[in-house]
């Protein structure tokens, strides 16, 4: 099994770092933009050699397009071309679905397409931010999975027991509402509490000293690459913003029992959402 990774980051190095070592590829052969990350990728072992698209495309039997989500959706169209009348089979890691659905929906070769996320990752990005086992246990959504091949959806399903990952099945449109609500409205909570603690610190030089354990767990992810999360909200934009209208209505709620000093309501409402230990636990 010869692999193309194209995006030589935190999901596709950490790809490759257990496909490897765990038998799945042969060969892998690195695309990236970055000069720097594809030297770092070699010189760590993530890849084998670094190539241009169109030549790993022609060399691959597996092409994993791990680029920000707006690449992903301008490089498929050409990549179904390229591969037509062959057994190679493309899947993408994006974290929206919508709109490389929409592209690919009426293409001869989508069949050749698997529509992939794993819900895994960390706050750093780049080849020196891949790690090993960063999917085992976790969930791994494949979209719209009739409209794949089943040989394609059968190599891109085995790639992913290898990883130790928890196959669930969903169409595109239902997908981006799930993750609008459980991972992207997260980010954006983050930027945002980052974004005001900053601003205030430019007025009391001691805030931060005074930060623990859940001003960090909670802002960790505003350490995320914009290159990756600007796209993803932009992409994903019409149920994002259905789930910021929610949280600020949430936001309101707890603004107007602090402001009427009413700790009883405060702690009914606490309890209601401590209900979410139940799904989390």
């Amino acid at each position: 099994m010869t692999i193309a990774v194209v995006g030589i980051g935190l999901i596709g190095g950490s790809l490759m770092l257990d496909l490897r070592k765990r038998g799945f590829a042969d060969k892998i052969i690195g695309v990236d933009s970055n000069l720097q990350h594809q030297n770092i990728a070699l010189l760590c072992g993530i890849i084998d050699e670094a190539d241009t698209l169109d030549n790993a495309i022609y060399r691959s039997d597996l092409i994993l397009l791990c680029t920000p989500v707006d690449s992903n959706c301008d490089m498929l169209p050409g990549i179904l071309d390229r591969i037509s009348g062959t057994s190679k089979v493309v899947a993408d890691m994006g974290s929206t679905k919508g709109s490389i659905a929409e592209i690919s929906k009426d293409h001869p070769q989508r069949g050749r397409y698997v529509a992939t996320h794993p819900m895994a990752g960390t706050e750093y990005s780049g080849p020196l931010a891949a790690i090993g086992k960063l999917f085992d246990y976790k969930t791994v959504i494949i979209c719209d999975p009739e409209l794949s091949d089943p040989d394609a959806n059968a190599l891109i399903e085995k790639m992913l027991k290898i990883l130790n990952m928890r196959i669930v099945y969903m169409n595109s449109a239902l997908h981006d509402v799930h993750v609008a609500y459980v991972s992207h409205i997260s980010h954006i909570t983050s930027f945002s509490l980052a974004l005001s603690v900053l601003e205030k610190e430019q007025e009391e030089e001691n805030i931060l000293t005074l930060a623990g354990g859940g001003f960090e767990s909670t802002v960790r992810l505003a350490k995320s690459n914009g290159d990756t999360w600007a796209p993803i909200f932009s992409e994903n934009s019409k149920y994002i913003i259905e789930a910021i209208d929610t949280y600020i209505e949430k936001m309101n709620i707890f603004k107007k029992l602090i402001s009427g000093k009413d700790t009883e309501g405060l702690k009914s409402l606490m309890e209601e959402a401590n209900k979410i230990r139940k799904i989390l636990n």
